[in-house]
């Protein structure tokens, strides 16, 4: 989310099997983005983004720019899906535009034609879940061929299941919701994805079959360090004499 491609890059070389640039809420702009995009590959990481709302040219765009899977916030009926497909797939299942000059370095195609043949199994689309409309729309989303993945909005979805009371994603209807769209993924062959505020919850949700997950992000990963640190830097001062 801080937009930095050397935060993204160090994130990538932690481990992690793939880093999302959050260009919906985050900080990064067209440059940093296409930094960002490098960063993470050369780390080893597979580079996603997620788009900002009804940003369908930024789909085309970020795969262009070496993008190995574009998330689509607020997908919430099959008009909606069927267009972000448009925008991602080349034909037949979509209508995505041919220039991937930056992707096809990255990835190590120079021949046109073999990132034509490939791109379409190669990079994924996840539809973001997020509202009562989407959850109702579930099976049909995950239906709509070019749809790769389902992924799971959860704070959006319980303040929308709670109209704007609560951000409970532990709520007995968003838990269920949360079950309901993972069983629509899976009928349809597809991923079932969902955003974790921390590790634990992300092993809880991959024990309940998910197979995309998101833990945290730099902006939490930093002020929890940053935290843990001052609690300790305070618990030393006050039992000091000698106070620093």
């Amino acid at each position: 989310m801080m937009g930095s491609p050397i935060v993204a890059e160090t994130i990538a070389r932690d481990g992690f099997a793939a880093v999302v640039l959050d260009a919906q809420h985050g900080l990064w702009d067209t440059s940093s983005l296409i930094a960002g995009v490098g960063a993470v590959h050369h780390a080893g990481s597979a580079p996603m983004v997620r788009v900002p709302l009804a940003a369908f040219d930024m789909v085309s765009r970020a795969l262009d720019f070496g993008a190995e899977a574009v998330i689509a916030p607020m997908i919430n009926n099959v008009a909606d899906a069927r267009q972000f497909a448009l925008a991602a797939k080349y034909p037949p299942l979509g209508e995505r535009s041919f220039g991937p000059p930056r992707a096809l370095m990255l990835q190590g195609q120079f021949a046109a034609t073999d990132y034509l043949t490939a791109a379409n199994d190669g990079t994924l689309t996840l539809a973001m879940i997020e509202t009562p409309e989407a959850l109702s729309n579930a099976e049909a989303i995950a239906a709509t061929p070019g749809i790769d993945a389902l992924f799971i909005g959860p704070y959006d979805l319980a303040t929308s299941l709670s109209a704007g009371k609560a951000q409970d994603v532990n709520a007995p209807e968003v838990d269920k919701a949360i079950d309901k769209i993972r069983d629509a993924a899976l009928k349809a062959g597809k991923i079932p994805g969902i955003y974790c505020r921390d590790a634990e919850r992300a092993v809880d949700m991959a024990k309940r079959g998910f197979r995309f997950l998101t833990v945290g992000s730099d902006f939490s990963a930093v002020r929890d360090s940053v935290a843990a640190s001052m609690k300790t830097l305070a618990v030393t001062r006050a039992n000091t004499k000698d106070p620093f």
